[in-house]
């Protein structure tokens, strides 16, 4: 037994920790979960717990079904939401087959596989995400939400349901070990930001999963109701989960070089374009809700051009402006990711993007210096700037014909989740909508 699981298993005894929740994600980005009796972890440690794969979204069909979740001693934590004595913690676990090999339906495995690819090439994979979501008064249930408040960007408003919503949601995630930067109001009545600290992939995604039931815990303790869906709201900007990422070898930033044009080395220079070229092949896993395309095509400065611009908002990819003596912090920050995704798959695909720049040698186009927004269609085509995928259909056939998602998600994650999206766009196109009825059915 290693160090890790022998300090889980004191300290299961010094915090009367009497339930283990062993958490796993399936290949749409749900949250699983199954709880063990403290004395049953040592087993779990050594061989994992048993469950029905095929009951599980895209793991297995029903004549491979068994599977094992092993639990990750690394990422222990007490829940704090659920009271001090006796207490409730949580773990991450891989999915293994019966043989204890991986299992290549496994979220979790597919970003560690990615991350391997990455080591492999001497990198480390950084990410830091700023996840924004919608406060309502209470569960919509099918009927317009009404928002927590009626504020705005930045906005501190005295006695505000937001602040101390963020204040209780910030401690939480601290308390379990997840540092936060910065909170504040969105632009969107009830929309909030909060911004995670900078981590490596694996951890950030793991936090990311940890966040959304943090967030929803909380609100639901206040009497209130949190949602992570894209585009709640036609007239208010949707929710996105803006990403700053980098690549590290060893201690030193492999993005930045000194003296080069905005300080971006040929690393970060090929990673972009990485990005740029496979974009659209890559949206339906970053964006892989029907709602996620109300969000890119519906203003509120999504991103909606595949283009990159230095400190510009509306680009795609955008590179923060260098602030001296800062060399660890330079980045690229992409714009189009929403936080309603699954984050293990999307990480993924964004790593390999911008990996299969960095070894094809891939030429970073010129930046975009406009508003890509005001620009007109001519203009845009002029400066060789494409759309992304307008809807969900499109994205999916993008990503079909793509060989870079196909080998980062592998067979299994790759096939299940085309043919649920699939799915999921014919269900969504033969829905007659409040719009339709709302202007045709008086008038024809």
């Amino acid at each position: 037994m290693d160090k890790q699981q022998e300090f889980v298993l004191r300290t299961l005894e010094e915090r009367d920790v009497r339930f283990v929740r062993l958490w796993f994600t399936d290949v749409l980005g749900f949250l699983k979960s199954v709880a063990v009796a403290p004395a049953e972890l040592e087993g779990a440690f050594s061989e994992g717990i048993g469950f029905d794969g095929s009951a599980i979204e895209g793991f297995a069909r029903v004549y491979e079904a068994d599977m094992l979740a092993k639990p990750d001693p690394s990422t222990f934590q007490i829940l704090p939401w659920r009271g001090e004595a006796p207490s409730t913690a949580r773990m991450f676990c891989d999915i293994l087959m019966p043989d204890g090999s991986p299992s290549y339906a496994d979220p979790r495995y597919v970003l560690k596989r990615a991350l391997g690819k990455a080591a492999d090439l001497g990198f480390t994979f950084y990410t830091h995400p700023e996840i924004e979501f919608f406060l309502f008064k209470d569960s919509p249930n099918g009927r317009k939400p009404v928002p927590v408040d009626q504020s705005g960007y930045f906005d501190h408003t005295p006695h505000g349901r937001s602040q101390d919503f963020r204040r209780e949601a910030i401690t939480m995630l601290e308390a379990m070990g997840i540092s936060v930067e910065f909170s504040h109001h969105e632009g969107g009545p009830g929309q909030q930001e909060i911004d995670l600290r900078y981590a490596d992939a694996l951890t950030t995604a793991d936090n990311i999963m940890t966040f959304r039931v943090v967030v929803k815990e909380v609100a639901l303790g206040q009497g209130i109701y949190a949602t992570f869906m894209p585009k709640p709201f036609t007239e208010f900007p949707g929710s996105g989960m803006h990403t700053h990422l980098s690549l590290f070898e060893g201690d030193r930033n492999a993005f930045f070089e000194s003296g080069a044009e905005f300080h971006q080395s040929k690393v970060a220079r090929s990673f972009i374009a990485g990005l740029l070229r496979h974009a659209a092949e890559i949206t339906a896993v970053t964006n892989q809700w029907v709602n996620s395309y109300k969000r890119i095509w519906g203003g509120g400065e999504a991103p909606a051009y595949v283009c990159w611009g230095h400190n510009n908002r509306s680009a795609l990819v955008r590179v923060p402006m260098y602030k001296p003596e800062k060399v660890q912090s330079t980045r690229a920050e992409f714009r189009s990711l929403d936080a309603a995704c699954n984050p293990y798959l999307a990480y993924a695909v964004i790593l390999a993007a911008g990996l299969k720049g960095i070894e094809q040698g891939y030429e970073l186009p010129p930046g975009a210096d406009d508003d890509v927004w005001s620009l007109t269609d001519r203009e845009r085509r002029a400066l060789g700037i494409e759309p992304l995928p307008q809807s969900l259909d499109e994205a999916v056939r993008a990503m079909e014909r793509s060989e870079l998602v196909a080998e980062t998600l592998g067979e299994h994650v790759f096939d299940f989740f085309l043919r649920n999206k699939r799915t999921e766009w014919e269900e969504y196109r033969q829905q007659v909508t409040p719009f339709e009825r709302e202007r045709m059915l008086a008038v024809l």
